[in-house]
């Protein structure tokens, strides 16, 4: 039931993409059930082509995410950056696109710089 989640949505159905959103008081739930580390958790999760997608991730990451299929869990834009896909602001720096390990112990790596 936010705002940013709703625009990056839409965002999302501009870029080509078919977005179903589920409201739900328990995001912090969905994060633990698909294994989101605490420090990658982002406004909102997407599951799409069976990843884990946190935050305000953009179309083409997606693209490039569908298109590679690495063996990861998922990929996560911490937080909510100004300026990325449904937020308001300016960009002010380079975003940082983290991959979502399989174990829980794997450690955050840069998936991609946008």
């Amino acid at each position: 039931d936010c705002g940013c989640c709703h625009e990056h949505a839409a965002y999302l159905r501009r870029h080509g993409y078919r977005v179903a959103e589920v409201a739900t008081h328990d995001l912090d739930g969905i994060k633990r059930k698909h294994e989101v580390p605490e420090q990658l958790y982002g406004c909102h999760t997407i599951l799409v082509g069976g990843y884990v997608v946190e935050g305000p991730v953009s179309a083409g990451i997606l693209a490039r995410l569908l298109s590679e299929r690495p063996k990861i869990r998922g990929v996560s834009l911490p937080g909510m950056p100004q300026g990325s896909p449904g937020m308001t602001g300016n960009k002010t720096e380079p975003f940082q696109i983290y991959e979502i390990g399989l174990t829980a112990s794997a450690r955050p790596r840069v998936y991609a710089v946008e």
